[in-house]
């Protein structure tokens, strides 16, 4: 059953890793004809940093591999300080801001990865915000046109 489970997921995150490609291309292409001044450039924006901002969340998560004391030993070339850690276990089971330190001054999880999840949100909820504004007014437009008229022939 957990087979099942994670290959769901990995075929999830895999077509999402096709749409968000797909959308990257949009987003540069369509930049130039003006499409930004549409809700789906937007939307296609929010899935792109979304998805930045849930790889750098995965990347951070599982930043100490399997075994931290190892990684901390033998990748980080660190020393690996279990008082410290066991005094300060509750902060590294947080989801934002990600943390897992060897010691008090080295953390496994790169410097770039919590930065990169709050910009990714904040552009993430801008672009969400714009994608509504942008539906709305343009359905309040159309409510609000003169209908066309068509032109009878004869």
């Amino acid at each position: 059953m957990k087979a099942l489970g994670l290959l769901t997921v990995i075929a999830v995150l895999g077509a999402w890793l096709v749409w968000n490609a797909w959308n990257v291309f949009r987003l540069v292409t369509d930049v130039r004809g003006g499409s930004w001044r549409r809700p789906m450039w937007w939307t296609r924006l929010c899935s792109v940093a979304l998805f930045a901002g849930v790889a750098a969340w995965i990347r951070g998560l599982f930043a100490s591999g399997l075994d931290a004391r190892k990684t901390c030993l033998y990748v980080q070339h660190e020393r690996y300080d279990e008082a410290y850690r066991q005094s300060h276990a509750a902060e590294f089971n947080k989801i934002f801001p990600l943390r897992n330190m060897c010691n008090a001054h080295a953390d496994l999880v790169p410097a770039w990865v919590n930065p990169t999840i709050a910009v990714c949100g904040v552009v993430a909820l801008a672009a969400t915000v714009a994608s509504i504004v942008l539906w709305f007014g343009t359905a309040r437009a159309l409510r609000l046109s003169p209908p066309a008229r068509k032109e009878h022939q004869s």
